[in-house]
């Protein structure tokens, strides 16, 4: 298959073509001269232009504004001599494309003024082949106007643009890191201790095996009750990971407490407006993990659970009439609670705790509409 060969780069549009005409527009205003010393010195003068805004364009620091002010002094000079302006939209292009703040503003204004002074000249001297141009000259000064900050705001647009990608990325990056301790976290405190307690009980049921087969069957009955009851928290854990919605966890929260025999009292404003699936999903787990610390600490009657949505934050609530807890380095070590606060931060929640009267958690967590839903809206 034969291989295309373009002149131009793929989407450029009709912009390259518009260049090529204003390249080699200058030398039909240079042939309306009837002197051959001005039409050398216009052929020239276009080379010169030419190659110094190439080295305009490769230039930093300090060569930049001698580049510039030789590009805006050909530029004057084209368009007294042969009444040629176009040269100053060259420029105010270079312009737009310039890093430095200071260095745009300055060859922004001297640009502007030596254009609008050469414009005047050329008004003054009222010549006919100028005068016959003047629709084309106001627009040129116009871009001259306009043209560089609008180059120079877009380049700043495409600079945050670029930053918010890499943003963006990093935030993918941490919600992967995240989802990943999440989960090590979640095998770790479901199989750790099951599977260690298997291999306790393998090694103690092989030693008695002989000495007291009774008694090895009872190991081996306990090894696979245990091994069951992995297998049952394995597949709680997946179906977390999937989603929970508030509405379905409160349903096994419920049940866990009566299991209990602990009276719940639930108040909510289910279900919510806007709110992620993801945010429900993290809400859940610290509501499971807040009753399971109900149902094994606090020896409790009654458990009080409210869901409210306000404007800007989801507040949950979780009271008991127990015992409460005796230290806050009993809450952070044994309780769960340092996962529930690991989980709340990284959706900027926060987790609140007073024991008073039992043990009262405040779980407070912004609004993350859900950008389908609100689309959708629109």
């Amino acid at each position: 298959m034969k291989k295309r060969y373009f002149i131009f780069q793929k989407g450029s549009g009709i912009s390259p073509y518009i260049w090529s005409v204003f390249s080699i527009l200058p030398f039909y205003f240079i042939f309306q001269s009837s002197s051959t010393p001005e039409i050398i010195v216009g052929f020239i003068l276009t080379i010169f232009f030419f190659v110094a805004y190439r080295f305009a364009f490769i230039s930093n620091k300090w060569p930049v504004y001698l580049w510039t002010c030789l590009l805006i002094a050909i530029s004057i000079t084209m368009t007294i001599l042969f009444h040629f302006i176009y040269f100053a939209f060259y420029i105010a292009y270079y312009n737009g494309k310039i890093r430095n703040k200071i260095a745009f503003i300055i060859i922004y204004i001297i640009h502007l003024i030596a254009t609008t002074v050469a414009i005047n000249i050329n008004v003054v001297m009222r010549d006919e082949l100028f005068l016959k141009q003047i629709p084309f000259v106001v627009i040129i000064w116009i871009a001259v106007i306009l043209l560089p900050f609008n180059l120079y705001n877009k380049r700043k647009q495409d600079q945050l643009e670029a930053q918010l990608d890499v943003a963006n990325k990093r935030i993918s990056e941490l919600v992967i890191q995240e989802e990943r301790q999440r989960i090590a976290r979640d095998l770790h405190d479901t199989l750790g201790q099951k599977l260690s307690l298997i291999g306790l009980k393998s090694d103690l049921a092989r030693k008695v095996i002989y000495k007291n087969p009774e008694h090895a069957k009872l190991e081996l009955k306990d090894i696979q009750q245990t091994a069951r009851t992995a297998l049952n928290e394995v597949r709680q854990m997946v179906s977390q990971m999937r989603g929970i919605r508030l509405k379905e966890e409160i349903v096994r929260v419920r049940q866990i407490l009566d299991a209990a025999e602990i009276e719940m009292q639930i108040e909510h404003d289910l279900p919510f407006k806007n709110s992620s699936l993801f945010l429900e999903n993290i809400l859940s787990m610290c509501m499971k993990e807040a009753v399971t610390n109900v149902v094994k600490h606090s020896k409790a009657t009654i458990c009080s659970i409210v869901l409210k949505q306000t404007e800007n934050e989801i507040h949950l609530t979780i009271q008991d009439n127990g015992i409460g807890m005796k230290a806050e380095n009993d809450i952070m070590k044994g309780s769960g609670l340092l996962g529930m606060k690991e989980r709340l931060e990284f959706v900027n929640g926060t987790l609140e705790f007073n024991q008073e009267k039992g043990t009262k958690l405040l779980i407070k967590v912004p609004n993350m509409v859900n950008q389908r839903n609100k689309e959708e809206q629109v």
